[in-house]
């Protein structure tokens, strides 16, 4: 009797365990197109419409549509309940060419704050008015702030006068005063405080989707190189790039592609700086293979195919392998982990160089996700982002431009 309840006991704690994993290792979201099932592991995991014997949107008329679920083990026990987004088979054009960002920030960044010497002694306005680094300051006295200069202008003929900054922290805005003090150095009146207001660089066009006329590219956000954080977006374009160096990767120290800007003309504009990456309009529809893309529960551990360029503007296959897969909705951009095993690009690049991220990653015909970060202790290795979660922006990215458009 003592063994029987100890086995029952532990089959019990073996069970919770079980449902605790695929609750933490599964996401609570799935998106399939019409006429799809989802099922996993040999029909071990499935997902069950509540009220219906199986998932399948074959009879759906119109698309989005939503409606709850359950995770089931072995079509029997559940596991968790989900929500399922129906939606139609995209297909995406392909790019994998290099191009450059100019993007201008939606007030201006605060990256370092810095004490004014004066004649009383050293100190920090901006530090007292209680004003942080990352803060973005959208307003001085109800004048909007768009560049550095801005917010120069402000403090330098305030004459001592203590001033209103609107500043936006983490999603709140809130107001500070600061009183700007005269600096012993040059007799001006500073804040202690430094700003940014625009960035630039190169990154990698991941593809276009023709239904919505917009582009996604880098599979992560734009942070500021000081705070870490999220640039926020008032307006950029991109350009077209040359790429025409690379630095190797080496453990320690991630390598990067070197290009210039090959065209001062534009040729789309940001719409949208997110955790997932930049989007926005492309001028023209760009030619390249159409593939359609993958839903997240369509990708599997394996060999992968990544198109990225590495030396001018033409981008290249090369072969690599998907070691890792987490599903969980809170991986954001590092879905899973990408090794290289292309000889060729390990012996120019050594893995993974910052410029790739964007690099378009297939597998069995359809475009899974992008190349997002390199592992700075090994380049051979780098995280990357589902495509589903991609398009997911893009086609918002596309309902904003229509929404402007009309």
């Amino acid at each position: 009797m003592k063994f029987l309840t100890a086995s029952v006991a532990a089959a019990g704690l073996l069970f919770a365990a079980v449902l605790g994993t695929a609750d933490y290792f599964t996401p609570d979201s799935y998106t399939v197109t019409a006429g799809s099932r989802l099922r996993w592991l040999s029909g071990a995991l499935s997902v069950v419409r509540d009220g219906e014997a199986d998932v399948s949107a074959s009879t759906a008329a119109q698309y989005p549509q939503s409606y709850d679920a359950q995770l089931m083990l072995y079509d029997t026990i559940p596991l968790k309940a989900v929500k399922i987004n129906v939606v139609d088979q995209t297909c995406v054009v392909l790019s994998g060419k290099p191009f450059g960002i100019e993007m201008f920030t939606n007030g201006v960044v605060v990256v370092g704050l810095a004490d004014i010497k004066t004649d009383t002694g050293s100190i920090n306005p901006a530090i007292d008015a209680g004003l942080k680094v990352g803060d973005v300051i959208t307003a001085i006295d109800g004048k909007t702030v768009s560049k550095n200069t801005d917010v120069q202008q402000a403090v330098e003929s305030c004459r001592g006068k203590t001033l209103k900054f609107t500043v936006r922290r983490d999603g709140a805005v809130c107001s500070l005063s600061v009183r700007p003090v005269c600096s012993e150095a040059d007799g001006l009146y500073k804040a202690g405080v430094w700003v940014r207001d625009s960035t630039a660089g190169i990154g990698t066009l991941t593809y276009y989707d023709p239904s919505t006329s917009c582009f996604a590219g880098l599979g992560h956000g734009i942070c500021d190189s000081d705070t870490g954080k999220l640039m926020p977006l008032l307006s950029g374009n991109i350009v077209s790039v040359t790429i025409n160096g690379i630095t190797q990767g080496r453990k320690g120290a991630p390598g990067e592609l070197r290009g210039y800007f090959s065209d001062d003309a534009a040729i789309g504009t940001l719409l949208a700086n997110v955790p997932s990456g930049v989007y926005g309009r492309l001028a023209r529809s760009p030619q390249g293979p159409a593939l359609k893309a993958a839903m997240k529960q369509e990708v599997k551990s394996g060999p992968v195919k990544i198109l990225t360029t590495i030396h001018g503007s033409s981008p290249q296959y090369f072969n690599a392998e998907i070691e890792r897969i987490d599903y969980r909705d809170s991986a954001q951009s590092k879905n899973m982990v990408l090794r290289i095993t292309d000889e060729k690009l390990l012996s120019q690049t050594g893995g993974i160089v910052q410029g790739m991220s964007g690099s378009p990653i297939v597998q069995n015909g359809k475009l899974v996700g992008a190349v997002t970060h390199v592992f700075v202790n090994d380049p051979t290795c780098g995280y990357g982002i589902f495509a589903e979660n991609m398009l997911e922006e893009s086609r918002a990215a596309g309902a904003l431009l229509k929404q402007k458009v009309s």
